[in-house]
């Protein structure tokens, strides 16, 4: 597995590529992790309601084909892409969608912090509150787009919609609970996680 760090990327062109890889790969080719941070930017899955964006501002809005609603990247977010071949991991998008679940819930808990699921609601909450969001987009049983975990931000942009299209869901992030490691700390945290929950796999010569 390749783990490309990005650093802080616009978001359109980064989900464009993901596109290109995903359509492009074929099984020789290593799956990959992009870790990123976006300028701020608001996402509305392809089934997504605009109604759910509650305020015009000057934040972009990208309409993507992920699945869900509108959610919020920015700064002082850790943002990570996982473009896996499901196939060659026996992997099904639920299975996915759990692995990627507990390593947030195991990175959460290196701070001491209890972090769980809602059911019918992807994601990572405490106490019923937000800190993490999951999307995905699985083609041809290869995925693309991920998880993003909030760390140390200005989350007012997220008063301005019904996150993940929840009126009055709470989001909260890592700094809110003494946490002081900088997202890039806590992002190789994360991938520790990661490449636990999902280990090294062959590519199909």
């Amino acid at each position: 597995m390749i783990i490309r760090a990005l650093g802080r990327v616009p978001y359109e062109p980064t989900w464009r590529a993901m596109q290109e890889f995903t359509t492009l790969r074929d099984a020789s080719m290593e799956d990959e992790i992009w870790v990123v941070e976006h300028p701020p930017v608001y996402t509305l899955g392809q089934a997504g309601k605009p109604e759910h964006l509650l305020h015009q501002t000057e934040i972009p809005l990208v309409q993507i084909d992920r699945g869900g609603q509108i959610t919020y990247h920015g700064p002082g977010q850790v943002v990570v892409y996982l473009l896996l071949d499901l196939h060659r991991r026996h992997l099904k998008v639920r299975e996915m969608v759990n692995l990627m679940e507990q390593s947030l819930i195991d990175c959460i808990a290196d701070y001491g912090l209890k972090a769980e699921r809602q059911d019918g609601a992807p994601g990572v909450y405490i106490d019923g509150a937000k800190i993490a969001a999951l999307g995905l987009r699985v083609r041809n049983g290869r995925s693309y787009h991920g998880l993003s975990l909030n760390v140390d931000m200005d989350l007012t942009p997220f008063t301005w919609i019904n996150p993940c299209g929840y009126s009055g869901l709470r989001t909260i992030q890592l700094k809110d609970f003494g946490v002081t490691d900088a997202p890039e700390v806590v992002a190789q945290r994360l991938l520790g996680h990661l490449q636990r929950h999902f280990p090294e796999v062959p590519p199909t010569a």
